[in-house]
């Protein structure tokens, strides 16, 4: 086992980041060297809230805007917080209908359609890089995106012109997510953009449902601004553990489905990692619709 192995995600991160820092009074040679890796895809974790997140023109003229300025991505490949299933299955590779994974919402939310390409080319890509004996990528080939995953590309990529795979978590378990998301790093060089889709907080007990006004409970604000600093910074460690280490982690997330995506998009950029940002951020329903941009 190498020696960047034997070091935690975080401390690789950091040694990474002030090797970055170094660069940017590198020569000129470097510095181009650095722009032809430019190319390589960044990674997303993206609140994708509910439904009627489509009737909210904020949210989503910011997600509209995010998209615009990320590179054509050549396919997407979606990690859901709604879909679990073990061995980590992917979706269907064929235009199927879209999985209406809500209940009790007006008819017209279920009448809502996203005729993407399907993508086999991926989905082979990801049995490769994620089978092994005795533990081989499973395949639901009925199984269309559902609203974690079509609510954002909704608003991301309208045309629905661009193929779009959707895997299941295996478990939620941070590092054998952040396992995955390594392992899907590669795929990043193919022009395939890696979307973790969760809700930086997720708490239905305390939403407050019907609210667009931006406000929010004093857990949500701390843990939002927890959840920030970490990402931007690269504190994967604590992130991985923070039922440990943020505030109001239990209220945030009695259960860490939605929280769980952003551990495969942490380790889609752990090896290659310069920086983090913030795309979005605000309540909505008094929950934080934070999202990032990885690289």
């Amino acid at each position: 086992m190498g020696s960047e192995q034997r070091r935690s995600p975080g401390r690789a991160i950091a040694e990474r980041n002030e090797q970055a820092m170094t660069m940017e009074s590198a020569p000129t040679d470097i510095a181009a060297a650095r722009t032809k890796e430019g190319a390589r895809m960044p990674v997303l974790y993206l609140s994708h809230g509910a439904p009627p997140l489509a009737d909210d023109r904020v949210w989503t003229g910011e997600l509209a805007a995010w998209s615009a300025d990320l590179p054509r991505p050549s396919s997407i490949l979606v990690v859901s917080a709604h879909w679990e299933s073990a061995p980590l299955t992917v979706g269907a590779t064929e235009s199927v209908p879209l999985t209406y994974d809500f209940w009790g919402f007006p008819e017209r939310y279920y009448q809502v359609t996203y005729e993407a390409p399907g993508a086999p080319k991926l989905a082979r890509d990801v049995q490769n890089v994620l089978s092994r004996p005795g533990h081989e990528v499973h395949q639901d080939p009925k199984r269309g995106l559902d609203h974690g995953a079509y609510v954002p590309l909704v608003e991301m990529f309208p045309d629905a012109d661009v193929p779009v795979l959707q895997v299941s978590m295996p478990s939620l378990d941070p590092r054998e997510l952040f396992e995955v998301g390594r392992k899907l790093a590669p795929l990043r060089d193919d022009g395939v953009l890696i979307i973790g889709s969760g809700f930086t907080t997720h708490n239905l007990s305390q939403a407050r449902f019907g609210d667009t006004s931006g406000s929010a409970p004093g857990w949500g604000h701390e843990f939002d601004a927890w959840a920030k600093q970490a990402v931007e910074s690269g504190d994967v460690d604590a992130i991985l553990d923070f039922e440990h280490h943020a505030p109001a982690a239990r209220i945030a997330h009695p259960r860490t489905e939605h929280f769980a995506p952003l551990f495969v998009s942490l380790g889609a950029t752990a090896d290659t990692w310069t920086d983090a940002h913030s795309t979005v951020e605000g309540f909505w329903y008094g929950l934080a619709k934070r999202s990032f941009e990885i690289n």
